[in-house]
């Protein structure tokens, strides 16, 4: 922590609350009295329930325990563990949007600190109304990614339903057709059609989504691939596990940066980039295929490794 790094409130003193606060709780992890003392006092005048801690310890306790932060407001330098670890542990133990507050202004520590799990990033001093701006972004898009999975399981829950009810007819129409074996087939088929939907459902409800060896838990932002855990950024997790949401839908580019981006006015070839270092990562390229002229979508993961014309 420097001298002179208290953020400046532009507006603290009119009392009024904004109504996207709705109460919501911001952990301030910072060891200065002053500066945390000065955040949270500003964060209830905005409508927030806001509480400090000083620690890293104190951080991690409070973000695994039974009343997790909404938002993270992250200094970098804690008297017990570099702020940067502490960022991969919380992005460790949930999905929660941690904005990092700190003094360090140096380009190399805000990659660092974005590539551990920092979802923004704040070089102090900084005005009050600008981090109000930046707590209701990263909301507004966690919960706009959220809702964008929530619906394309719920679309694929759908589906496996209604083939699982088509294949079911089929087969009844096809046991009353042919009598030898015929109730043994209407069995076999709806059965199946039963167990294609049942299975869809398990795999995609919830926080956790399995393809093939491919596992994605939303809940603890972890990645597995046949077994072994993949080390990824905060990025590339939403955009796997967007692209993961509805295994073998193509997504558009725009589809894509709006669930995982939100507003971008920068080039889009951001995108690529994040694809060829979550190809890289994964060791199995093709699972990510590119559709030429539209965008992306997780491949089946039957595929052989190296014939999906997207991994090129």
């Amino acid at each position: 922590m420097t001298a002179g790094s208290v953020p400046r409130l532009d507006r603290p003193g009119n009392g009024s609350a904004a109504p996207e606060a709705d109460g919501a709780l911001v952990l301030v992890v910072e060891d200065d009295d002053a500066v945390g003392t000065q955040l949270v006092r500003g964060l209830r005048r905005a409508g927030y329930a806001a509480r400090r801690v000083a620690t890293a310890t104190a951080a991690l306790m409070a973000v695994g325990g039974d009343e997790p932060p909404d938002v993270v407001l992250l200094d970098l330098g804690l008297p017990d563990l570099d702020g940067t670890e502490v960022c991969r542990r919380i992005r460790e133990l949930g999905d929660i949007p941690v904005i990092v507050v700190t003094a360090r202004a140096d380009e190399s520590d805000r990659v660092e600190a974005l590539d551990l799990g920092g979802d923004d990033y704040l070089v102090k001093p900084f005005g009050f109304e600008e981090l109000l701006a930046r707590i209701r972004a990263v909301r507004r898009r966690f919960a706009r990614v959220a809702a964008l999975a929530d619906a394309a399981r719920a679309d694929a829950v759908r589906a496996a339903g209604a083939a699982g009810a088509a294949n079911g007819h089929a087969g009844t129409a096809h046991g009353a057709s042919n009598r030898t074996g015929g109730h043994a087939t209407e069995a076999a088929v709806a059965g199946e059609g039963a167990r294609g939907a049942a299975g869809a459902e398990s795999r995609g409800a919830g926080d956790v989504v399995r393809h093939g060896g491919l596992l994605v838990d939303r809940r603890t932002r972890r990645i597995e691939l046949d077994g072994r855990r993949l080390a990824i950024t905060a990025r590339e997790f939403d955009l796997l596990a967007f692209l993961a949401a509805d295994p073998g839908r193509v997504r558009t580019r725009r589809e894509i940066f709006q669930a995982v981006w939100g507003p971008w006015f920068g080039s889009t070839k951001v995108l690529d980039v994040h694809v060829g270092s979550l190809r890289r990562k994964l060791g199995r390229p093709e699972l990510i295929e590119t559709v030429y002229g539209v965008g992306f979508r997780l491949a089946d993961p039957a595929v052989e490794p190296g014939r999906a014309g997207g991994a090129r």
